[in-house]
């Protein structure tokens, strides 16, 4: 099917308060070097207890509005990749479309974690290159502090609160959209979880504590062969040397991971936008809020071509080559 789809306009939000390594060092065993060392994170935000996920969520796609001065009064379909949602339901993107006073939208939350705006995404191009539906907003929002144990040093000093927002829109003549791939090993679920009911898996008894547990070594194991092979597929189909990518923006869960993925692709490390280093891991939304930053130092010009790469819980990983065509706010 060929794409007939446009991201618009884009924006992103972030929490005032700030949770650097420091404070972090006060709070568990461990220090500033450590995790610069380990992760490349020296900040990351946190929502305060009456900031959900859904207020994020709403920001972000209010400074979406704002900087590029679009109307979404008429968008027909609200997309939200989260993991932190305020209910089991309503959904976050029901939520949103009341709060946005958005009529006759259909709106449905995404759970593929970290591969979850790249999923967002692929469903808007496929739900408007159908016909189905003409005007889109995805959003990528998280509180995972919320879910993060802060007595673990291996996962507490990872994870970021944080939102961004894409408008994807019908547009026959100037699609965004090149190629997409996705794909899972829920073999390795076991690996990055959090439930709030007591589970099995393959007869393994899981925490049922309702936090992030990651066992951190299988999963940049997983990372790191999955992440390249999947890559090089991509642009074998579509028939783009990596090369010609201007911009690599792979999920942001690990500095020194990202640039072991870079590595195997050959790819320079200048070639990555990430979002790690001063707000942490935001799951969902860590590939808009790098794209964001990115846009702001104007790195990301009209006409460039982005490897948008998503992976992480499920462990389900989600890949699509865009062409660049929004304009600097």
């Amino acid at each position: 099917m060929n794409s007939l789809a446009r991201v618009t306009a884009q924006g992103a939000y972030v929490p005032n308060k700030v949770l650097d390594n420091y404070e972090l060092e006060r709070m568990v065993e461990t220090n500033d070097e450590w995790i610069v060392q380990r992760t490349g994170i020296r900040e990351r935000r946190i929502a305060d207890e009456q900031e959900q996920t859904s207020d994020l969520a709403y920001y972000a796609v209010k400074d979406l509005e704002n900087k590029y001065n679009v109307d979404i009064t008429d968008v027909d379909f609200i997309i939200v990749a989260t993991l932190t949602p305020d209910f089991k339901t309503p959904s976050v993107a029901s939520y949103i479309q009341y709060k946005l006073g958005i009529e006759h939208a259909g709106a449905i939350d995404l759970n593929a974690a970290c591969a979850g705006f790249t999923y967002g995404l692929q469903l808007a191009n496929s739900l408007i290159s159908s016909g189905m539906h003409h005007k889109i907003l995805v959003i990528g929002a998280e509180t995972l502090s919320k879910i993060s144990d802060y007595t673990d040093r291996s996962t507490c000093i990872l994870f970021g609160d944080g939102a961004g927002a894409f408008l994807v829109e019908s547009n026959k003549d100037q699609s965004s959209f090149i190629l997409q791939t996705n794909g899972s090993n829920g073999g390795k679920g076991k690996n990055l979880y959090a439930t709030h009911t007591a589970n099995q898996f393959d007869n393994e008894t899981l925490n049922d504590h309702g936090l992030i547990v990651q066992n951190g070594r299988e999963v940049y194991k997983w990372a790191v062969t999955t992440v390249p092979r999947e890559v090089n597929r991509l642009l074998d189909k579509v028939k783009i040397d990596i090369n010609h990518i201007d911009w690599f923006v792979p999920h942001s869960a690990n500095q020194r991971m990202l640039e072991s993925i870079a590595h195997k692709l050959h790819l320079p490390k200048e070639k990555l936008l990430t979002s790690i280093q001063y707000f942490g891991n935001t799951s969902s939304a860590s590939i808009p809020l790098a794209i964001d930053s990115a846009m702001k130092e104007q790195k990301i010009k009209n006409g460039d071509k982005l490897l948008l790469f998503g992976f992480g819980g499920g462990l389900a990983y989600s890949g699509l080559v865009v062409e660049w065509n929004v304009p600097t706010a």
